[in-house]
Formats: structure tokens, C-alpha cells, sequence
């Protein structure tokens, strides 16, 4: 009877879900989801509430059944997490589908009134409504003791959000932005690094402190903090003074981010390089990057992609802590102890589906968006007649005079083919009707940057026409959008439960000179490091 008492919030969980699935199954909801703009979604409603309300069902009853919690992979991985996973997934359904569009038209509402949208102005998508939540819950009436197992798993589970986002990349991607990441990532994680190691020499603080905070303020955040503990010999003390001072200036940057992104402008391309070099750590980055456009991947991607980046000076900043440090102590160690040992799996599990999506395993290795390109000669990928009759007209009134050479013949190029498909008298010369074909979308999508960063005007209805021709030649990859679908749904999940494992307790740890030594490194970092991105980093189309 006790295991059955302990158990029943799980139940009703279950079955609450299972009602919820079936409701929504009926058709009665429909005008209200509508009316929410989130009926599009009911048939993922009704998988996800039935699969996972029997799934919490019959874990509880299995429990129910058993005399004492069980010590098995299958009672600590499955059975007993299941109960905090039913209860984020409803929180993760409930901001997703219901508490995001009434703040949406809430703040429509307030528009008028206010001057501006609160929505948009505070970022208040279900990114940050996730995180909240985890943090309103957490502080005020506590984590449930059904749910803690399954709240650890918030971790993991951002972890395997950041596995699947490999699959949007190519190297082709990688080779746009990996310059910039490089230089960038590498520039402000040894700058950070060595500041820190500098402030803590000038506050007199230990080296075991100086050295954890170093790694936890310059790579990536708890995890460098873990990775390199043993390698500087620091104390639990000091580990959690450091991720005490790492999720206190991250909670503020996840917050702040955004609002000055958004604020100076910034466009996906530069707030994801800015995001992924000035803020600590993955799941931070994420929320961020979510933040600032959880619409759009493109923000996500780029700032992942310089996560990644500096994620991967983890093994160079182990060892340039263990020859410090050892130069102190006298230790030695081997390179499978500082390097091999500490570096983060979910990583190599990235890197992995990065390299199958750039063999064109997912999609061809040209994929966009979950798209790819098709640059063939065929009827679909025609503009129409008024939008050839528009450019035509655009092009004899001088309008497109601002455009450079390149972008100039290739406009020159879509009127005179009525398509951005290589031109139609090379069509026997695939290698080069294909080359030209994605030469010119290149272009044209570079008239569109242009356009949105205000560096040349067109009038509304020519870059309507451009953007309809360039919409023309991608085509869907089912297995890529399967793939975003379960990493969108992996980062709600797990950012929900990180903002459960932000309590007053971890926050006011953070205390004394780690706090500021912190904060100065910290600040300098993001302050450097936006005023770089705005200087260098330009809008880079992804292809």
C-alpha cells in the first residue's frame, strides 16, 4: 500500500495524460487551438500524451508492485525516472501549445498601449518560459521526490538535443564559419583563461581555485569545471564556489543576450557567434540562441557550431592547466588522464552526425534548413510570369544599381532563364549547369542579406520575387526535419529541467572573490567579444 501511495502522483500523471490525448483526439479542442494557432500540433499532442501516459502508467504500477525501489539499469534508468519525465513533458506541452501563444496575444493586445511587444522586447518564447518555470517550481514549492530521478536526466537530455543538432551541419557550413570560430573561440577562451589565472595570482587566491574557475569561466562552463578538478587537485568547496559563479553570470547572460541582440540589431549570424564565444556553456548557449529566434535554426546552428568550437579547446586548456599546475606541485600525468579521460562523449555522438550529414546520408551535403537544393531545369522552380514581368521592369528602371558585379549577373541571370537553374543551353554539361546553378542562388541570397542588413534597397515586391526564386530550388529532407523535430523537443524537455536545478543554494555559493573574479573575466569576455562579432562577423548564408 505504501509503494502504491508513493507512486500515485505518477499515476495520475498517466492518466491525465491519456485523458488530454483522447480529448484532443475527439476534435473538441480544436477551436481553442486554433484560436492558439497551435492546432497544426494535434496529432503530435495525441502521440506524445498517449505514448507517454501509458509508458508513466505502467512504470508506476510496476513500482507499485515491487516491495522496494529497485537497484537495476532498467528500475534507474526507466522506471523510476519516469515519473519526472511525464511531469516536465506536461510542463514542456503546456508552455509549448498553451502559455506561449496567450503571452503572444497578450502582449498583441498590449502593443498599442505600451509601444512595443513585450513578447519580442523580453524574449518570452518557450525557451525562456521553460526555464522560468523550472526555476518558479524549483524555488517555491520544491521538485517533487516522484520526479527528482527524472529531472537529473534534464542533463543528459540536453546533451542528446546537442547530439542531434550535428545532423544540421555540413562541412560546407562549417567551412563559412569556421574561420571566424577558430580565431574567435580560440582568442577569448586563452584570453579568459589567462585572465583569470592573472586575477587570481593579484587576489592571492589558491591555485587549486584560480585553476577550476579558469576553465569553468574560459571553455565551457561546469563541464570544464569537472574535467579539469583533478588535474588542479581542487576541493569540492571550490568546485562549488566556481559552478556556483558560472550559473550565476549564465542565468543573467541567458537573459541579457537576447535583449541586446535584439537591441542592436543583430542579425542570426552575429548573436550565434556571440552567444556561442561569450556565454559558458552548452545548455546556456541553447537557451540563448532559442531566445533570441526560436523560430529560425540558423541562430541555433551558428552558435552551436562556435560552442562546439571551443568545447573542443577543452583537451589543450586540461593540458595547459596540468603543466601550470604541475609546475607548482611537481605532478605528472599522463596524456590519457588529462585528455582522453575528460573529453565530453555527447561530443564525439555530434561530431559523429555531423560527418554523416556532411556524406549526404540525411540529406545531400547541401541541405538548408532541413532542405537541400535542387538546381535542375524543370518547370517547379520557374518564378512566375508577373514576378519575371516585376524584375524586368526593376532591372530597366536602374534599381538593382547597387548590387556588385556577381550579384548584379546573377539577377541578370534569373530574368533572362526565368530560374535560378544553371543556363538552359548547358543543360548536357551537368558538372557545370549545376555549378552555375548554385552560384547564382548564392548570389541572390546575398542580395537578400544585403537587403535585411540595410546595406542596399529594394523595393517590397522585387525581393519578394528574389525570395520566391530562391525558395524554389530547396526541397524537404524528411529524415533531417524528423531529426530537428525530436532535438527541439530534447532542448524544451531539458531546459525546463535545467531551470530546476537553479536554487538559491547553487546561486549564493557563489560567493567572495571567485564571484568577482568571475564576473571580471566574465564581462570582459562578452563585452570584447560582442563589440569583435559586430566588428567581423557578417551575415553568412548557410547552405
Amino acid at each position: 500500500m505504501t509503494r502504491l501511495k508513493d507512486n500515485m502522483p505518477v499515476i495520475v500523471i498517466g492518466v491525465f495524460l491519456l485523458i488530454y490525448g483522447l480529448i484532443v483526439n475527439t476534435g473538441v479542442l480544436l477551436p481553442l487551438l486554433k484560436s492558439l494557432k497551435t492546432h497544426k500540433s494535434m496529432d503530435l499532442q495525441v502521440m506524445l500524451s498517449l505514448i507517454v501516459g501509458c509508458l508513466a502508467l505502467v512504470c508506476a504500477l510496476i513500482n507499485s508492485a515491487k516491495q522496494k525501489p529497485g537497484t537495476s539499469i532498467f528500475d534507474r534508468f526507466i522506471l523510476q525516472p519516469m515519473g519526472g519525465i511525464a511531469m516536465i513533458l506536461i510542463m514542456a506541452m503546456a508552455i509549448r501549445w498553451y502559455l506561449e501563444p496567450l503571452v503572444k496575444i497578450m502582449s498583441a493586445s498590449l502593443e498599442p498601449v505600451l509601444g512595443f511587444a513585450i513578447y519580442k522586447v523580453l524574449n518570452l518564447n518557450y525557451v525562456v518560459l521553460g526555464i522560468l518555470a523550472g526555476v518558479v517550481l524549483t524555488n517555491t514549492y520544491g521538485i517533487p521526490k516522484f520526479a527528482e530521478a527524472g529531472v537529473k536526466c534534464a542533463r543528459f537530455v540536453l546533451k542528446m538535443g546537442v547530439i542531434m543538432l550535428g545532423a544540421r551541419y555540413s562541412f560546407a557550413e562549417l567551412a563559412k564559419l569556421g574561420v571566424y570560430s577558430v580565431w574567435l573561440i580560440g582568442f577569448f577562451v586563452l584570453g579568459t583563461v589567462f585572465l583569470v589565472l592573472w586575477l587570481g595570482s593579484l587576489f592571492k587566491q589558491p591555485k587549486s581555485m584560480t585553476g577550476v574557475l579558469s576553465a569553468g569561466m574560459g571553455v565551457c562552463g561546469v563541464s570544464a569545471t569537472v574535467a579539469v578538478a583533478p588535474v588542479v587537485k581542487a576541493k569540492s568547496s571550490e568546485m562549488a564556489y566556481t559552478i556556483g559563479t558560472i550559473l550565476s553570470f549564465g542565468i543573467l547572460c541567458m537573459f541579457i543576450f537576447p535583449t541586446i541582440g535584439k537591441l542592436a540589431g543583430m542579425n542570426a549570424v552575429q548573436f550565434g557567434a556571440w552567444a556561442g564565444t561569450g556565454i559558458l556553456n552548452s545548455a546556456q548557449v541553447a537557451a540563448a540562441a532559442l531566445a533570441f529566434n526560436a523560430v529560425d535554426i540558423k541562430t541555433l546552428k551558428v552558435a552551436e557550431i562556435f560552442n562546439i568550437t571551443r568545447v573542443l579547446f577543452l583537451p589543450i586548456i586540461v593540458l595547459v592547466l596540468a603543466t601550470w599546475f604541475g609546475k607548482e606541485t611537481g605532478q605528472k600525468l599522463t596524456f590519457k588522464t588529462v585528455v582522453i579521460d575528460k573529453f565530453p562523449i555527447f561530443i564525439l555522438g555530434f561530431l559523429l552526425l555531423f560527418f554523416m550529414s556532411s556524406t549526404g546520408l540525411f540529406s545531400p551535403p547541401s541541405h538548408y534548413k532541413g532542405k537541400y537544393i535542387d538546381v535542375s531545369y524543370n518547370d517547379r522552380t520557374q518564378v512566375t510570369n508577373e514576378e519575371w514581368v516585376l524584375l524586368g521592369k526593376a532591372m530597366e528602371d536602374g534599381e538593382f544599381s547597387a548590387l556588385n558585379a556577381e550579384q548584379l549577373e546573377a539577377v541578370q541571370d534569373l530574368i533572362k532563364q526565368h530560374q535560378i537553374a544553371g543556363n538552359y543551353e548547358d543543360r548536357n554539361d551537368k558538372k557545370k549547369f549545376d555549378r552555375d546553378g548554385r552560384a547564382r542562388m548564392t548570389q541572390l541570397e546575398g542580395v537578400l542579406a544585403a537587403v535585411k542588413a540595410k546595406q542596399i534597397d529594394l523595393s517590397k515586391d522585387v525581393v519578394g520575387a528574389i525570395k520566391h526564386a530562391v525558395k524554389q530550388v530547396h526541397k524537404a529532407s524528411k529524415t533531417v526535419v524528423t531529426l530537428t523535430d525530436f532535438m527541439i523537443w530534447f532542448f524544451a524537455f531539458g531546459l525546463i529541467g535545467l531551470g530546476m536545478q537553479i536554487t538559491k543554494k547553487s546561486v549564493t555559493q557563489a560567493g567572495g572573490w571567485p564571484v568577482v573574479m568571475g564576473a571580471i573575466a566574465g564581462t570582459t569576455k562578452a563585452v570584447l567579444s560582442f563589440l569583435v562579432v559586430l566588428w567581423l562577423v557578417k551575415d553568412v548564408i548557410l547552405n
